[in-house]
């Protein structure tokens, strides 16, 4: 079975920074055909720019996928681009600190809106394209969909309350999400990470560097990993090497979550 995705087309939100964008990278590098999604849109044709030749196979959409219009006109824009979509790539996502004493702290609902509804209701549009394209006479795989969680959502931390519980409904989503397309041909996975040198994670280590060697401790591998491992992993999910796995949440944090005391913030 083959790892290859060239000729195929994505799209992967959060591809502005960090992880997002080391897996929209390693996609182009890859073959496939890719839409950078993010809200930074300077950094967007930035990063783009550098991919991109006259026609080529790299668009970037900068837009609020809290926004119901802006996942009409992502889907939209892309067809009209590529024509078709074969994999999406939920990797935008927010990291907040949260109080769980105060009553005012909206952290959770703001979180549950970016982290769980924008990523569903990506993923329900995208699999209705899915469908729609569909060769009639085939029976072949439609597409893969896969969404970017966190050990956060099997380890406790107070101060990520916001953040633990969206991750935790993220992967229940992928679970539920991947019963219900199955049928349709459409498989949908999740890659939990930590340990990662995320965004959000390199900016925590530029205001409290001690929470590298606390990192350190507490990962059985000994480092930080590079994003472009976390991209490895899904690249897997995305080809046809793994066309038997579906409502997975495969985890890549180096044995963290195998040890972590849960003191440290799960990056």
């Amino acid at each position: 079975m083959s790892f290859s995705i060239a000729g195929k087309t994505a799209i992967v939100t959060g591809a502005a920074h960090g992880v997002g964008l080391a897996i929209a990278r390693a996609m182009v590098e890859a073959g496939a055909n890719v839409v950078f999604v993010d809200r930074d849109e300077a950094a967007l044709e930035r990063e783009t720019s550098v991919l991109r030749e006259a026609d080529g196979p790299v668009r970037h959409f900068a837009g609020d996928l809290r926004e119901r219009l802006t996942i009409t006109n992502l889907l939209s824009f892309t067809i009209d681009a590529f024509d078709r979509i074969d994999i999406l790539v939920n990797a935008a996502r927010q990291v907040r600190v949260s109080d769980p004493f105060d009553p005012e702290d909206d952290s959770v609902e703001r979180l549950l809106d970016q982290n769980l509804m924008s990523a569903l209701r990506l993923s329900q549009a995208t699999a209705r394209r899915m469908i729609k394209q569909a060769d009639p006479d085939s029976d072949a795989p439609l597409g893969s969909i896969i969404n970017l969680s966190s050990i956060a959502a099997r380890l406790t931390h107070p101060q990520l309350l916001a953040y633990s519980v969206s991750c935790a409904a993220l992967d229940q989503m992928t679970r539920s999400m991947a019963v219900a397309l199955a049928p349709k041909r459409i498989r949908v996975n999740a890659v939990a990470f930590g340990s990662v040198m995320s965004a959000s994670l390199k900016q925590s280590l530029s205001e409290h560097d001690e929470i590298r060697e606390a990192i350190l401790h507490c990962t059985p591998l000994g480092r930080i990993a590079s994003a472009s491992e976390v991209s490895d992993a899904v690249q897997y999910l995305a080809s046809d090497a793994s066309a038997f796995v579906t409502g997975q949440v495969i985890t890549v944090d180096g044995g963290r979550s195998l040890i972590d005391p849960s003191h440290v913030a799960a990056h």
